[in-house]
C-alpha cells in the first residue's frame, strides 16, 4: 500500500529562489511578520514573500523598542518559530552581522539553516537603532565593505541572496549612501538597501545612481522618514523591494487596545470586528493535522481533534444557553 502524501506545514519551503523571485514579481511588497501567525496571514493575503523585520519582532515579542537591546541568539529562536509557519521565501533583517566578521558568518550560516532565502546586514555602529531614529551613525565603509564579503563567503547556497543595507543617509548625505552602495555590491552583494530617504526626490536620485541593481528601501508608515509611494511608483523610480516594518504591526497594536477597552467595559466581541473558530482553524491548517491524526491514530477509539473541538464548542454553547 503507497504511503499516503501529507503536506505537512512545519516543513514546506518555497523552491523559488529570492533572484528568480525578484526576477518574475518585478517588485516585492514585503510586510513585516513578527509571529508565525501573522505570515500565515500575509501569504493569505496574496503576498509571494515577507520578511522578518527587528523593529516588529521585538516590539511584539518582547515589549522593547528596537534599540540593540536582542542580538542573535534571541532573534534567531523568533525567526525559526515564523519560518516554520510559512512556505513563502523570507528576507530576514540580520542587523549588523552582531559583531566582526566571524559574528557575521554565524548569522548568515544560522539564518540560512533556518530557510531564511535572503539576509541583509547594515553599516550601523553599535549599539544599533531603527533606521529612522534619529541619531544613527555608521562604521567606515571598509569595515562593511569586510563584512559584506564574509557573508557572501559564509552563504553555504549561492542561492542565499546576500541585501547590503547602508544607514549613512541621515548621519553623513545621500551621495555618501550611494557610494557605499556601491562599494558593497562590488564587494559580492546581491542588492543594495538604502535605509531613510526623506523625500521623493531623493528616492529619485537613489534611484537613478543604482538603478538596475536589486534596490530596497523601508516605508516604516505612521512615524518614518520615507514618503509613501504607490508600488508602481517605487517601481518606476527603480526599487524592486520595499519593506514595511510598521504597517500591520500598528494596526494590530490598535486592534488589541480596543479589544481591551471592550473586553474591560463589558461588551462582548463584535462579529463584524472578528472571526470565528472555523476561520481560526482554517488559518492554522487544523485540517491538515486532523489528516494526519486520523490517517495514524495512536489507539483505535481515537477522536479526530476537529470532532473534539466541535464536541466542547457544543457543550459550551449549551452551557450558556442555559
Amino acid at each position: 500500500m503507497a504511503e499516503p502524501e501529507l503536506d505537512i506545514p512545519a516543513v514546506r519551503r518555497a523552491e523559488i529562489s529570492w533572484k528568480a523571485l525578484l526576477e518574475r514579481e518585478k517588485l516585492l511588497q514585503l510586510p513585516a511578520a513578527h509571529d508565525a501567525l501573522t505570515a500565515k496571514l500575509i501569504e493569505r493575503a496574496g503576498f509571494p514573500a515577507y520578511q522578518v523585520g527587528g523593529f516588529a519582532l521585538v516590539g511584539a515579542r518582547y515589549g522593547r523598542p528596537d534599540v540593540d537591546l536582542e542580538h542573535f541568539g534571541e532573534k534567531s529562536r523568533a525567526v525559526q518559530d515564523v519560518i516554520e509557519g510559512c512556505r513563502l521565501p523570507v528576507l530576514i533583517d540580520g542587523d549588523d552581522g552582531y559583531g566582526d566578521a566571524k559574528n557575521v558568518t554565524r548569522t548568515i550560516r544560522g539564518y540560512e539553516a533556518l530557510g531564511a532565502a535572503a539576509i541583509f546586514i547594515e553599516d550601523q555602529t553599535s549599539p544599533k537603532r531603527c533606521g529612522h531614529m534619529a541619531g544613527k551613525s555608521v562604521v567606515p565603509k571598509e569595515l562593511m565593505v569586510a563584512k559584506v564579503k564574509a557573508a557572501v563567503a559564509a552563504r553555504q547556497n549561492p542561492d542565499t541572496f546576500i541585501l547590503a543595507r547602508t544607514d549613512a543617509i541621515e548621519p553623513e548625505s545621500v551621495d555618501s549612501a550611494i557610494g557605499r552602495a556601491e562599494a558593497y555590491l562590488e564587494a559580492g552583494a546581491d542588492g543594495a538597501y538604502l535605509e531613510g530617504p526623506r523625500s521623493e526626490e531623493e528616492l529619485r536620485r537613489i534611484g537613478r545612481a543604482l538603478g538596475g541593481v536589486p534596490l530596497a528601501t523601508s516605508v516604516l508608515e505612521r512615524g518614518g522618514l520615507t514618503p509613501w509611494l504607490s508600488p508602481e511608483e517605487f517601481r518606476q523610480i527603480g526599487f524592486s523591494m520595499i519593506l514595511y516594518p510598521t504597517t500591520l504591526l500598528f494596526r494590530l497594536a490598535r486592534a488589541i487596545e480596543l479589544a481591551a477597552a471592550d473586553l474591560h467595559a463589558g461588551r462582548r466581541l463584535d462579529p463584524t470586528e472578528s472571526i470565528d473558530m472555523d476561520r481560526f482553524e482554517e488559518i492554522v491548517e487544523l485540517p491538515i493535522w486532523a489528516e494526519i491524526e486520523q490517517k495514524f491514530p495512536s489507539v483505535p477509539e481515537q477522536r479526530g481533534i476537529g470532532q473534539k473541538l466541535r464536541a466542547a464548542g457544543s457543550h459550551l454553547s449549551g452551557l450558556f444557553k442555559g
